[in-house]
Formats: C-alpha cells, structure tokens, sequence
C-alpha cells in the first residue's frame, strides 16, 4: 500500500491480516503441492484486505482485542480470493492480470485454478470451525454470515445476475452489486460486530450495507479511470465485456455524486454503530478516496 493510499488507514490491523495468510499450511499431501502453491499464489498477491480488515476494524471498535478475530477474518479473505480466480476463468470474465501479475489459470491452468478456487472455499470454513474462540452461538451465527454472504442469496446469485445480463433497471443493478460485492462486505462487518460481542448487529448491518454500495460505485469508477500499474488488473473491463456499470448507466458525472453520497450516507450510519469507529471512519474515507 503507498502512503498515499494508506493515509489513516489501520495498517496496524493490515499487517495482522497479511502475517496471519503467510503463516496458513494448507497441510496438502506432497501429491497436491502444487494446488497448494496455486492457492498460496493467489492468496498472497497482496491486496487491499478489505474484509478481514473490516472484521479486525469492527471487532476493535467493540472492544474486543482484534487478534481474536483473525480466523474469521482470514476465512472471509480466502473465500474473497476463491471468488476472483473464479471470475477470472475464461468462461465468465477472461481475464490475464489480477493482484499485479499473471490470473491463477494462466500461472497453472484453468484445472488447477478451479480447484484452487475450491479449496479456498472449503479451507474458509475449516479455519473458522478449528480456529475461532468464542461463544459457540457466536461462531456459529458467523458462519452463518458466512454462508449466507458467499451462496446464492449473496455473492454467487450476484455474479449469475452479472453474468447473465440480468440489470435492466437500476434497482436490479444495485441488487446486483449488493449481492455480488456488498454482501461479503456486510458480512465482515456483521462478524467482527457478532464475535466482538455486540448487543445488536442491526446498525453494522446497515452502515456495511451502504459501504458495499460505495465500493462497488468506486470500483466501476475505477474501471474506466484507474491505471493497470496501480490498480494491478485489467482496466476497461467491463466496457470490453458491455456490462452494465454505475458509470456505463449513470455516466461519469453522476456516478461521482453517486460514490460522495454513498459516502455520506455510510457515515451516517457509522455514526449509529457507538464504540470506537475511527477505525472504520478511516477505512470508508479509503475506500472513497482509493485510486487502486
């Protein structure tokens, strides 16, 4: 991350996140080394970590020590990464460059990067299961989250809207994003709040709600301005491929306002959440202001 870029962001939580993946062992037999080491190659391409930050964010605002989190914040990390190796295969978004370097089928082959994408999933949920502490109604209404966030209620339905072309109103564009982006998103931030012990998730709902939408508005902003050296993909994308962004629907001007109000409304639900938000105050001002 520049400095620019990581002007009053936590990266104290960052650095947790990124010692915690390097130290993952995937335990493979010698036989599978190498879906392992396609594993390893996407998880470790570095990244913004925006959801386990959140989760770590989240959880410290509460009042918990954010080190308690990490296996959960490291699971929605793994199931983030499953999710672009998939998008990246041929048969949706054909892409060759992720992270900063070569997608994981083009460095090992469309075989092996589905099946990368696949133990990512199942290690998620492995992690949280051998690994998280807590109150068991806790861990388990995060793994719920989980599930719920990365299904077909969440990211997955998301991404067949995506793919299928199903964005003929605006609503349907945003319920789109809120699936495919925002869901995983909400569901960091609903963690951190459920394993950090608050009375009440509702607010963390709606503040990561409107996040979601905020980054999702960047991101499409991003794909038409952004440059291939910072934002380490593909730029262009999605006008190559006719999808149906908040700028190819709304045009450059008006999805602008669209990210500052997005932006506005997020903190004022932030401000709903009580405990310490700085972290995440920090975090919405990143996501707003990213260049990459």
């Amino acid at each position: 991350m520049t400095a620019g870029a990581a002007a009053g962001y936590p990266t104290d939580l960052l650095e947790l996140v990124e010692e915690y993946l390097a130290e993952l062992d995937f335990g493979a037999d010698r036989r599978a080394a190498r879906l392992a080491e396609a594993m390893r190659y996407s998880l470790l391409a570095g990244g913004k970590r925006i959801r386990p930050v959140l989760t770590l964010a989240t959880a410290r605002g509460c009042g918990a020590d954010p080190t308690t989190v990490l296996p959960t914040a490291a699971a929605l990390e793994l199931i983030h990464t499953y999710s672009l190796i998939h998008d990246d295969l041929p048969a949706i978004d054909d892409d060759t460059l992720r992270r900063g370097r070569p997608t994981c089928h083009v460095a090992f082959g469309e075989d092996v990067a589905i099946l990368a994408g696949d133990g990512l999933f199942a290690e998620a949920f492995n992690l949280v299961l051998s690994r998280q502490s807590g109150e068991c109604a806790a861990v388990l209404a995060a793994l719920a989250e989980i599930a719920a966030a990365a299904g077909v209620q969440g990211m997955v339905g998301g991404q067949y809207m995506d793919v299928a072309g199903e964005t003929a109103a605006d609503d349907d564009l945003r319920t789109l994003h809120a699936l495919k982006t925002g869901r995983l998103i909400q569901a960091a931030v609903v963690c951190g709040a459920l394993l950090g012990g608050a009375a009440d998730v509702g607010p963390h709902r709606a503040f990561a709600a409107e996040l979601g939408l905020l980054f999702q508005i960047v991101d499409d902003i991003l794909d038409e301005t952004g440059a291939v050296d910072e934002l380490g993909k593909s730029v262009g994308k999605d006008r190559a491929l006719d999808k149906v962004t908040y700028v190819s629907r709304f045009g450059m001007r008006r999805a602008l306002e669209l990210a500052d109000r997005s932006e506005r409304r997020a903190r004022e639900l932030l401000g709903a959440l009580g405990g310490d938000t700085a972290d995440l105050a920090a975090i919405t001002t990143f996501i707003h202001d990213r260049r990459w």
